[in-house]
């Protein structure tokens, strides 16, 4: 029996940043890892994990019913050449296509649905299509993973997975070694830190006018945002509103980075006032190092937060419900703040260590490839 696992997924930054441990994790079990994905810069810190690269081009946001027609012939392609034990996807079009590729050579799959988009939750012919999709890719699976509860139960309430076939995960998990519990900064102006790609989706903007908020009010604090200026959303930020932001005084704009724990570890508060999530990794790392949270009463934030025990729930896009939320942060004490950030640190460890993630992961191949 072959031993050789496939991942699957649009950009090769995320099994960099995100799923560094569970191909070591495989490999050290004895699998040959192939990762199949768009090439792109992270292709060396991939390689250096032990893994081999196939690269396939692709538009995750594209349309185009006959390039995902060759999408599809070219995960075809790759699978019948490597024949894998197992194919593992992420992300939507390689939950879809690859899922249906390997069907139909007889490859077991296992997916993992990170979380829904708008257009899954929105009515139109567009949502009813990818419905269609995912039912048709998804029929045969051997296990879906989901990553917060919401999503499981809209699966399985809409009849596109059949109940005995799903199972949760904590996220992505987070790696308590790397994001260690640091000291808490207890900065003379309170410092919140924005982590995420900066699309409108993430509450940037809610974020941007919180803080303008706090400022009317006459508190005192920095406001941080860090994350890359992603031109190819449709949801992005642009550089143009960015900048003038920057020059309005309003945010900090850090750039973006591919280790956020030096960042984490001098903030007081880490927000993410998003719309909808799988399970943030950004805050899940933030509670790791013992910082306190405030981010939306959302699918897959409020898993991450309870409520005045580790952070603050807000509600989603209202800035001046935020910025109440802000200012009690403000108005708390270094110590109280420190306080909440190691209840943080505590439900990580209980909730979300990525051992969890990995174990689940290989039970699941484990059975899938007998």
């Amino acid at each position: 029996m072959s031993k050789k696992v496939i991942i699957a997924l649009n950009a090769t930054w995320n099994l960099v940043n995100f799923r560094a441990n569970l191909i070591r994790a495989f490999i050290n079990h004895g699998y040959e890892v192939v990762a199949v994905a768009p090439k792109d810069k992270y292709i060396e810190q991939l390689l250096a994990l032990g893994c081999r690269f196939v690269d396939l081009p692709m538009n995750s946001k594209g349309k185009n019913p006959f390039m995902d027609i060759l999408l599809l012939f070219r995960f075809w392609s790759i699978l019948r050449r490597e024949k894998p034990a197992v194919f593992l996807g992420y992300t939507v079009k390689p939950n879809i296509y690859g899922s249906l590729a390997a069907r139909s050579l007889g490859i077991p799959v296992i997916n993992n649905i990170a979380g829904l988009g708008a257009v899954f939750i929105k009515k139109g012919w567009l949502t009813a299509l990818v419905r269609f999709l995912y039912g048709l890719a998804l029929k045969k699976s051997k296990r879906i993973f989901f990553q917060n509860k919401d999503d499981l139960a809209h699966f399985v309430d809409v009849g596109v997975v059949k109940k005995d076939a799903v199972d949760l995960l904590p996220g992505s998990g987070v790696d308590l070694e790397k994001f260690f519990l640091a000291p808490y900064p207890g900065n003379t102006r309170p410092r919140f830190l924005l982590v995420a790609r900066m699309l409108w989706d993430k509450g940037v903007g809610e974020f941007v006018e919180a803080a303008k908020i706090i400022q009317a009010r006459g508190l005192s604090a920095d406001f941080c945002l860090l994350g890359f200026l992603d031109a190819k959303n449709p949801t992005a930020i642009s550089r143009a509103q960015m900048q003038k932001w920057v020059d309005d005084g309003s945010v900090q704009y850090l750039g973006s980075s591919d280790d956020v724990r030096s960042e984490i570890a001098v903030a007081d508060c880490v927000v993410l006032p998003s719309y909808r999530e799988g399970t943030p990794r950004s805050l899940l790392e933030a509670a790791s190092m013992g910082r306190p949270i405030i981010t939306t009463d959302a699918v897959g934030c409020r898993e991450v937060v309870d409520d005045s025990m580790n952070g603050l729930l807000c509600r989603v896009k209202d800035p001046i419900d935020l910025a109440d939320k802000i200012q009690m942060m403000i108005e708390m004490s270094p110590g109280q703040r420190r306080t909440l950030g190691e209840r943080g640190r505590q439900k990580v460890e209980r909730e979300f260590d990525e051992k969890i993630v990995i174990e689940k992961y290989l039970n699941a191949i484990e059975r899938a490839s007998r």
